[in-house]
């Protein structure tokens, strides 16, 4: 079993019509037992920006505090939040300064930048950037996600209508496999509001 395999995870973003949805599993597991059933892998780096961290959550905590660090420090000296692309490649050079004994961690980064364009990225353990216009996925069940998300994509798609395919390709995703599920949580996030809404999914 591969390191990044050994918690369990499933994250995907997605782009609507001047807005984003990122979601992820409840689960954290020790290979097959599960430990708790409402893990956070997603954060609120700011109103515009979040962070979804799958693999191993001892290594995504500590990168997760490294990154709000990091975010602070530019908040002081720049009066003003990172747009998603620097952040982006905030996290990709954190990732990559630490190749040699990498966090084991696949983050994906979602975004509202300028004129409210959405950004939606993920990477490699080692801040190999993979920018997409339409979903990005990672963790265990990324493979079913992947397929879900493929026939289910629309276009230029309103809130609620991105939330439900979101919820829908991430409840069928986390069927198929064994080291993710337990419900969800997800986030829509559009220019004046964020709602974030937990999804209830089948309990093994």
């Amino acid at each position: 079993m591969s390191i990044f395999e050994y918690n369990g995870s499933a994250l995907v973003a997605m782009v609507g019509k001047n807005c984003f949805a990122i979601a992820s599993d409840r689960r954290l597991g020790v290979q097959l037992q599960t430990i708790a059933t409402d893990f956070q892998r997603i954060s609120k780096i700011h109103d515009r920006l979040f962070l979804g961290l799958s693999g191993l959550a001892t290594d995504a905590q500590t990168l997760y505090q490294r990154l709000v660090f990091r975010h602070k420090l530019y908040q002081l000296r720049e009066e003003r939040d990172m747009k998603p692309e620097t952040f982006a490649n905030l996290v990709s050079a954190i990732l990559y300064e630490k190749r040699f004994g990498p966090y084991f961690c696949q983050p994906v980064i979602a975004g509202l930048g300028d004129e409210d364009k959405p950004f939606i990225c993920t990477m490699d353990s080692i801040g190999a950037k993979e920018l997409a216009k339409d979903f990005v996925v990672a963790g265990t069940a990324s493979e079913s996600l992947y397929g879900a998300c493929e026939s289910m994509f629309k276009e230029n798609m309103e809130p609620e209508e991105l939330f439900e395919t979101v919820s829908q390709a991430l409840l069928a995703s986390v069927d198929r496999d064994c080291l993710s599920g337990w419900g969800g949580y997800v986030y829509v996030v559009t220019p004046t509001e964020v709602k974030e809404r937990i999804l209830k999914g089948r309990m093994d």
